[in-house]
């Protein structure tokens, strides 16, 4: 029997910090499994080491507050990742210190609509007027902007509802009271259960980059089609049935036939961003809605479909329109995806011609080594 189970079995209070104590001894072996959060350091300055020590504690947080209240890290990771987009898409309505987790609390909310003192950081008084505000950490406050604090708060308000997915979702309804941060938490959340690792930001070019294609910046050109809309994205030109990728981790959540984008895939990444890939010729097989895909995964081919019934096909050169529209929390908008493809396609290129010098150098070896 494990320590957490044996603690519940003999009835002793889990607090915080006891959950902390069991997780960072008793199950390190469970987290041995994350690779990417437990990398010894090979510089203290490397910003790629840094990177693994930051996701190794944000995971040990995770871990310690689902131990304390039942949820699963990756739910709680969910919760953050949401909440920390909402942060990236309004700065200045959400601005707090540098701090490992993203989670924003309005301080009226934090200490209580009807509390004198938004200032409060007493879990009793605060817990009086009905404020979200709660220890965390063990330290007897509820600190706004304590890491442990904030999460274990949000955590154990979400939580009182059930521990169900269904309780999960009501829970997630009854803060946010907009269906759309209910289904982008879920959505992360099976990102993350999927993978179980933190550390899911890699990148690729949409079309492989030994492919024959071209492209320019064509973002808020007119259209011809459909009434006078601007162009919302970069069109790709390649032939017929050159590959098309996902250019990210993500979530595949919508697919199908669209009136102007003909066939067309939308994946949802971990920063809330949507990436659109229209005009297709075809869909990767088995490629179905809810699946979560990576960086360079084939996800159909390019092709000219569109601008009419569902087949419709044939109508401009074959392209790949490529867009991304970032979800503010209540509204999404388009922005240009240029810049992200210039940067993409580079990393790719340098890879591809390291991995070329490599199967040159191979073949070098290869053929001065003695024959056996």
């Amino acid at each position: 029997m494990s320590l957490l189970a044996a603690m519940l079995w003999c009835g002793q209070a889990i607090t915080p910090a006891s959950a902390y104590a069991w997780i960072a001894g008793g199950n390190k072996q469970a987290l041995a499994s994350n690779k990417a959060l437990h990398v010894e350091p090979k510089s203290s300055e490397g910003d790629k080491d840094k990177s693994a020590f930051l996701w190794r504690d944000v995971r040990l947080l995770y871990e310690k507050i689902s131990a304390t209240t039942g949820i699963p890290w990756y739910r709680l990771a969910a919760i953050d990742q949401y909440e920390r987009t909402l942060t990236r898409a309004n700065p200045k309505h959400r601005a707090h210190p540098e701090r490992k987790i993203g989670i924003y609390i309005e301080p009226p909310k934090w200490a209580g609509m009807l509390n004198p003192d938004w200032e409060d950081r007493n879990p009793r008084s605060i817990s009086i007027f009905k404020g979200l505000g709660r220890d965390g950490s063990g330290d007897a406050k509820a600190e706004y902007n304590n890491d442990d604090d904030l999460l274990y708060s949000l955590a154990a308000y979400i939580g009182s509802f059930g521990l169900g997915e269904d309780d999960f979702g009501i829970g997630l309804w009854n803060y946010y009271h907009n269906p759309r941060a209910v289904q982008r938490i879920k959505q992360f959340a099976r990102i993350y259960e999927h993978f179980d690792r933190l550390d899911l930001y890699g990148s690729a070019f949409p079309l492989p980059v030994s492919a024959v294609y071209s492209y320019r910046s064509t973002w808020g050109m007119g259209r011809h089609y459909g009434g006078f809309r601007i162009h919302e994205g970069t069109d790709i030109f390649a032939p017929h049935g050159v590959p098309v990728r996902s250019t990210s981790y993500g979530i595949v959540e919508i697919k199908g036939w669209n009136r102007y984008g003909g066939w067309r895939i939308g994946i949802r990444d971990l920063n809330n961003i949507y990436h659109y890939y229209a005009h297709l010729s075809g869909f990767e097989k088995n490629m179905k809605l809810g699946d979560i895909v990576v960086p360079g995964q084939p996800i159909g081919w390019v092709g000219s479909s569109g601008y009419g019934k569902p087949g419709t096909s044939g109508k401009f050169p074959p392209h790949l329109h490529f867009g991304v529209y970032r979800d503010r929390g209540l509204l999404e908008y388009a922005f240009d995806p240029y810049p992200l493809l210039r940067k993409w396609e580079s990393s790719d290129i340098r890879q591809f011609k390291q991995e070329k010098k490599e199967r040159e150098k191979a073949k070098q070896v290869k053929k001065s080594s003695p024959a056996s």
